[in-house]
């Protein structure tokens, strides 16, 4: 059938083919919460989908984990079912929908909502601790205040816990002062999701280098792993697996994908820290065309050091305006990530070096006015692009004595210390 024009074919043929749900309308009602959002009217909405029986507005209803534990009776205020992506409210459902529902704020994922007469619990939800957690901080760059509307700690923290109601795998922890707040998540694809939400609704903030959450169990530290699937081309190959050697990573199969393909698929044991900042890296080794995921295994004894940075930064001296003459000059020492005409400041980071220590250099640094003229020295200043790096890659890229300064229409990075004198002592 031809799609072009409607999809209507496509749906005929999921109601034909897809079986309808399982269980039983006129048992008890039953309802396992499996994800969370949050209205500023209502608290709490409880995502999940009707195992048995049906609801309706107003139903008494018990909150419970499971055995043993004393149910928390409510009634359900408001039903909403999903269209596309907003709510649309409904005064009733029944098993096999996908619902939210409102009426207390007690709800975590796993727990069961049930009958309060025939109470029946589903096995709990298993979820997959954080292990990764970032610093955010208010912004105390020499441009701060200048592009954001929400500047503030209260600002930040009210909008930190707001995004913790509705995401579970969200931690935010409140370390007193000027110290900020320590955000725990899944990786750092989910924190960064959230960082882009929030630069995109008007918050101003800094972030510190992402870092891995570790125990102690018998006075050994460890550290959490994942396993991690990717499918790559044969050709690239040698080199995948060359990258995941430095970062501990530990293959555990490697099997084909379909017949003649040339294609395949490795499944590692590595550490999460070996994952940080390995995305852009693993893209550009198999040129766009690997696919790689992974999920949490458990936590191991700590692994030893991972080097995932081999190159230093260029530093800005002093607040300038870069000039095209200056970067110029600058281009044979490293990579640039400004452009010519670009504001900066003093201790801002302007690019990577082609060695392993920090520069410090003057891209504000203009050319000697005089009456000469020479073919070599007045050649037309040619700059390379600077390289524009994604807000995952420049938190990957950042060490422990920088930050990433974040605002809605900038991503910079900066030492903490602005100083040189200070840096250097």
């Amino acid at each position: 059938n031809d799609l072009t024009e409607t999809m209507v074919p496509l749906f005929d043929k999921i109601l034909d083919y897809v079986p309808e749900p399982k269980g039983d309308k006129d048992l008890p009602f039953q309802f396992q919460v499996s994800n969370l959002d949050y209205s500023s009217f209502l608290g709490r909405l409880a995502i999940g989908k009707i195992t048995q029986g049906t609801l309706a507005t107003n139903q008494e209803v018990a909150l419970s984990c499971g055995e043993g534990e004393t149910p928390q009776v409510f009634r359900v205020t408001k039903i909403y079912q999903f269209v596309s992506n907003e709510y649309d409210v409904i005064e009733n459902a029944a098993v096999g929908d996908i619902i939210a529902i409102a009426g207390v704020d007690g709800f975590k994922v796993g727990m069961t909502v049930t009958d309060p007469a025939h109470p029946q619990y589903l096995p709990e939800i298993a979820i997959d601790p954080p292990t990764i957690s970032m610093t955010f901080l208010v912004n105390s760059s020499p441009f701060a205040g200048q592009e954001g509307e929400f500047v503030t700690s209260n600002n930040i923290l009210d909008r930190l816990k707001k995004a913790a109601l509705s995401d579970v795998a969200l931690i935010v922890d409140n370390l007193g002062g000027d110290a900020g707040f320590k955000v725990s998540g899944r990786g750092e694809l989910h924190l960064s999701i959230l960082v882009e939400q929030m630069r995109r609704e008007g918050y101003e903030f800094q972030l510190s280098r992402p870092t891995v959450i570790t125990k102690k169990v018998d006075g050994k530290v460890m550290e959490p792993f994942e396993e991690l699937t990717i499918d790559i081309e044969e050709s690239v190959m040698g080199v995948v697996m060359e990258q995941l050697a430095s970062r501990k990573g530990q293959m555990i199969s490697m099997d084909p994908i379909g017949e003649n393909t040339g294609k395949l698929r490795l499944i590692y044991q590595i550490p999460t820290r070996g994952l940080l900042g390995y995305q852009g890296e693993f893209l550009m080794a198999t040129k766009g065309r690997g696919i790689m995921g992974y999920i949490f295994l458990e936590y191991r004894a700590f692994s030893g050091e991972i080097k995932t940075r081999k190159h230093g930064v260029l530093i800005a001296k002093e607040n300038c305006k870069a000039l095209a003459f200056a970067l110029d000059k600058l281009q044979d020492r490293g990579q640039l990530i400004i452009e010519a005409a670009e504001q900066v400041y003093g201790g801002q980071i302007i690019g990577k070096n082609a060695k392993e220590d920090d520069l410090t250099v003057n891209p504000g640094k203009g050319k000697k006015l005089t009456n000469m003229r020479a073919s070599g020295s007045d050649d037309t200043v040619c700059l390379v692009p600077a390289l524009k790096l994604s807000l995952e890659q420049v938190i990957a890229f950042i060490d422990d004595s920088e930050l990433v300064e974040v605002t809605p229409k900038s991503i910079r990075l900066r030492k903490k210390e602005l100083i040189e004198s200070l840096r250097k002592k």
